[in-house]
């Protein structure tokens, strides 16, 4: 069995193109202005999800059949009608053109497919079973929501705001790699957990500057 390589695209200003109107349609809208794209959707009956976005000026909007050169330009392109021929010609038009398609609930015709996600901000947790079960992969990313809270997407963004203060400071790779674990491990977490961001930030700064003072040894996490 071949299995699937895995890829993070970079969507941001990219033309990504949706064919289909229905609520498969609005979830791919959805994630693809989540990550900044330009969206074009194309069909005959749009739901109100989509009306309401093409309202908003968030995504052009089409309320017409699809044609052939519909995806000329487009970086990415999702089939998602309930018409097997239709979904088919985008295929067509997207091989032809070099394009990644992926058609739902159609894994001969995808030349990619979307695992099951969990994004908590800048933090995104996949699954894929290679498409053998769908279920399978929306049941572990269940599991995985509970798991992982908007904690994780708090803490994500603060240590990616701090990445270039800590190269600063410690310029050696393993002085990083400590610094990093031990942020890790302290309790701003569970300050997090608890919701006291104000103390859960306090926190994730005193361990940085006891780390940077050369104060660090194995921290408990505690408060002075």
């Amino acid at each position: 069995m071949a299995h699937h390589y895995p890829l993070m695209l970079v969507l941001r200003d990219r033309l990504c193109v949706v064919v289909g109107g229905g609520d498969v349609a609005a979830r791919k809208v959805a994630a693809l202005l989540d990550c900044q794209a330009r969206v074009k959707v194309i069909a005959p009956a749009p739901g109100p999800a989509l009306r309401a976005l093409a309202g908003q000026c968030a995504i052009d909007l089409a309320i017409r059949e699809y044609r052939g050169g519909d995806l000329v330009g487009a970086a990415l392109v999702f089939a998602a009608t309930d018409q097997p021929e239709v979904n088919r010609a985008v295929w067509d038009e997207a091989r032809e053109l070099g394009v990644p398609v992926n058609a739902a609930d159609d894994p001969d015709h995808c030349t990619f497919t979307v695992p099951a996600m969990v994004r908590r901000g800048p933090l995104l947790v996949t699954v894929s079973t290679d498409g053998a079960s769908p279920a399978l992969a929306r049941a572990i990313r269940e599991r995985l929501e509970r798991e992982y809270g908007p904690e994780y997407g708090i803490l994500a963004t603060w240590l990616g705001e701090l990445r270039g203060q800590v190269k600063a400071r410690f310029p050696r790779q393993n002085q990083r790699e400590r610094v990093w674990q031990t942020l890790l491990e302290s309790d701003v977490l569970d300050c997090l957990r608890a919701g006291d961001e104000a103390r859960a930030k306090e926190r994730l700064l005193a361990v940085l500057e006891q780390l940077s003072s050369g104060l660090a040894g194995p921290l408990d996490g505690k408060a002075e």
